[in-house]
């Protein structure tokens, strides 16, 4: 099969599965299917990637005796929060029942957090005790970065990076061979990816959902937004450094509460119910 006619073929499948196909229409928050340009990086590699990239992260924390035990009672509160959040993933990306997710609380003072592909999170006290988040602000945030993993944001600039430095006729010839290495010149230092301004806008919109499902309040999104804009004192804090601002994302986040307390509501009556 030739160059041209492989690239034609993509190019087709970008306009039949693309990000502006029509969503399905479900209980909760709507976001379309992700773009089809992911599909150029394996999946598979970039998780093992990351995984590689994480276990790095942990050793360098650790030797800094940064890397907070796993009876670490914030260690332990941060992996209820995900434990409640992580049966819900699958609804935003089916691969994530075969991820071997992990969290973990490094002691350092940025204002940050990061889910890697394959469901390897990180978050930073400067971020969880620095603002002195609660449950359902930290379950907010998980959920946030828990939703560019599941709708692979990475994959995806990854992805339209290689594209646009290789163009088309070579991208057709590492498809029609099968290589793929060059595309993983891009996919080093995951942790430090940049997110365009829409990718964040539909991180925040699936995890108010993932919260809610969990039995978080979608609401603390409001009052995680206004304690970063507090915090934004000259420069702001390196999580927000590609985000919309704080106004913006107060409003965005707020037109999204009708879709998600119904469900925050139903799982707390459930969990009431249990409890009794």
């Amino acid at each position: 099969m030739t160059a041209r006619r492989l690239i034609a073929l993509f190019l087709f499948g970008l306009a039949s599965t693309g990000t502006l196909a029509a969503p399905e229409q479900h209980e909760g928050v709507v976001v379309g299917k992700p773009s089809a340009v992911r599909k150029l990086v394996p999946a598979e590699g970039l998780e093992r990637q990351a995984t590689q990239e994480f276990s790095q992260l942990k050793q360098q924390a650790a030797a800094k005796k940064a890397l907070a035990p796993d009876d670490h009672p914030q260690t332990r509160r941060l992996r209820q929060i995900a434990n409640r959040i992580i049966p819900y993933a699958a609804r935003f990306n089916p691969r994530a029942q075969q991820w071997q997710w992990e969290v973990i609380l490094i002691g350092a003072p940025p204002v940050n957090a990061f889910c890697m592909p394959g469901g390897k999170i990180a978050v930073f006290s400067g971020l969880l005790l620095g603002l002195q988040l609660t449950d359902d602000e930290a379950a907010v945030v998980m959920g946030h970065e828990i939703a560019h993993a599941l709708r692979e944001h990475a994959r995806e600039r990854i992805a339209k990076s290689e594209l646009t430095r290789l163009g088309a006729n070579l991208l057709g010839e590492f498809v029609g061979r099968g290589k793929y290495t060059g595309l993983f010149d891009m996919g080093g230092q995951l942790m430090s990816l940049k997110f365009s301004r829409d990718d964040e806008t539909e991180a925040d919109t699936v995890g108010l959902e993932l919260a809610a499902r969990a039995g978080y309040d979608p609401r603390a999104g409001v009052t995680l937004w206004n304690k970063m804009m507090a915090a934004n004192k000259g420069a702001p804090p390196q999580w927000l450094s590609t985000h919309p601002s704080g106004n913006n994302r107060i409003r965005e986040i707020e037109s999204h509460l009708p879709e998600v307390m119904p469900l925050y509501e139903r799982a707390r009556l459930s969990a009431q119910s249990q409890s009794r």
